[in-house]
């Protein structure tokens, strides 16, 4: 099962150790979501927030189809 993170820093740190990142865009959410070895972790933010959180993001960011 997914875990579902709700504070951005947090999300920014697990990174840290993920193999990538997925970008899924859909209307007025983004979902990014991280998959570490073990887990993986969702995030839901407004299209605005998005950019400058996939900029810090220490892993391969890979978009969703």
């Amino acid at each position: 099962m997914p875990v579902e993170v709700f504070d951005p820093e947090e999300f920014i740190r697990i990174s840290e150790r993920a193999d990538y990142c997925i970008v899924k865009r859909s209307g007025d959410v983004v979902k990014l979501k991280l998959r570490t070895p073990g887990k993986l972790y969702t995030l839901k933010v407004r299209p605005e927030e998005a950019d400058a959180i996939i900029s810090r993001l220490k892993c391969e960011v890979v978009s969703a189809p």
